[in-house]
């Protein structure tokens, strides 16, 4: 069974995080997942509830989940040694994007996304800021140059998204697309263009 690391930080968008997991879990992926500190505030002002373990795993599918403390530097996942297919942080503050950038191990998050450059693995982090500030963009080229895959929180409106879930899904099926993972989660371009228009394409 693949397994990925998800860690859900202190940036709005929480949602985001948790319906990436919750379609990996439904995929049938071994899920390892951290939640900050800043992030169970956040958790609890956009989604309602005060995530303890329990009500993080109530509110998700069931399956493979492994849930960690973020100050648990001795947990599995940050050994190289224990193999995933990669890490994906989302949604992503400035303050971890920066942390990872330059190389700090000070938390689980820190250390598990070190693990993943180190050992040359996927690491997909998905900003959500703005606007962003020249330290932001400089940290962003940061990661890029070592190989990062940076994935805004930046929902398109080609696909007619009618909800919020629609934009969630948009954004979460490109992470997974960037991750090649298959999935369906949004309407793609090419099916919105008529046969006319592809003839002249």
């Amino acid at each position: 069974m693949a397994r990925y690391v998800v860690a859900i930080t202190g940036a709005s968008g929480v949602i985001y995080g948790f319906e990436l997991v919750r379609l990996l879990l439904l995929m049938r992926y071994e899920v390892h997942l951290i939640v900050s500190e800043p992030a169970r505030l956040v958790i609890e002002q956009e989604l309602g509830f005060a995530p303890d373990e329990q009500k993080i795993r109530d509110y998700l599918p069931p399956g493979e989940l492994f849930v960690y403390d973020n100050s648990d530097i001795a947990a599995v996942i940050a050994s190289g040694s224990f193999i995933t297919e990669g890490m994906i942080i989302i949604p992503c503050s400035m303050s971890t994007l920066a942390a990872v950038a330059h190389g700090m191990s000070d938390n689980l998050i820190e250390r598990a996304a070190d693990v993943a450059l180190k050992e040359r693995r996927t690491l997909v982090v998905v900003p959500r800021e703005t606007p962003l500030s020249t330290v932001h963009l400089r940290n962003m080229l940061s990661l890029a140059e070592m190989g990062v895959a940076l994935v805004p929180a930046m929902p398109a409106f080609y696909h007619q998204p009618r909800s919020i879930a629609d934009l969630v899904a948009f954004v979460v099926g490109k992470v997974l697309d960037v991750m090649k993972i298959p999935n369906d989660c949004f309407n793609r371009y090419g099916n919105f263009i008529d046969a006319d228009n592809a003839d002249r394409l």
